[in-house]
């Protein structure tokens, strides 16, 4: 389970076997059932997760209806972000679409990370910088494409994701109702036969 997170981390920086035994001091294992978060809104995100099994999806509450920003698979961090680093209240919940296995460090862990490693600071600004991007193109597409777009993008995005994500989760995330993703679908479809 460990030799999961390691690997990422030693993807972004090398990491001694001292700053590895932090990693596995300050993460502990956690399981949230398909259907369950790991943060509802108007609660305070006060820890960080890393997905070794599993995904969940991040979403907002507007006019009254889920909004799907983001979803996040094995081998992400997931939090939060602005509450987690304000321990502000957060407009975002954070569900699994799957059961979900994940190591979970708080505030506290992740300061321990960027104080006792030699390249904590980095492995942080690393791993933000990642969902910032990730983020910006969503806001962006929202803004720019049809939703017909958006859905292309969706698939160019998160191909390995298609089968494991429920249609409404995805209509969500393109901004469009369930029965205009299908027509989307049927109209894509009828053009590549």
């Amino acid at each position: 389970m460990y030799d999961k997170l390691i690997r990422i981390v030693k993807q972004i920086v090398q990491i001694d076997s001292d700053e590895e035994k932090i990693f596995l001091n300050v993460f502990s294992p956690k399981v949230i059932k398909k259907g369950d978060f790991f943060l509802k809104e108007g609660e305070v995100n006060n820890k960080l997760g890393f997905v070794v099994e599993g995904l969940v999806r991040y979403f907002v509450y507007k006019n009254n209806e889920e909004s799907t920003l983001e979803f996040s698979k094995e081998g992400e961090f997931i939090a939060e972000y602005q509450s987690f680093l304000n321990q502000s209240e957060s407009i975002q919940a954070i569900q699994a679409i799957e059961d979900t296995t994940l190591l979970v460090t708080d505030f506290e862990g992740l300061q321990s990370i960027y104080n006792k490693t030699k390249n904590g600071n980095l492995i942080g600004r690393i791993v933000i910088e990642f969902r910032f991007g990730h983020l910006m193109r969503q806001l962006l597409s929202i803004y720019m494409h049809t939703p017909e777009e958006r859905y292309i993008h969706f698939l160019k995005t998160f191909p390995d994701l298609v089968q494991r994500i429920p249609q409404y989760h995805i209509a969500s995330y393109v901004g469009v109702k369930p029965e205009s993703l299908s027509r989307i679908r049927k109209r894509l479809a009828d053009q590549n036969s």
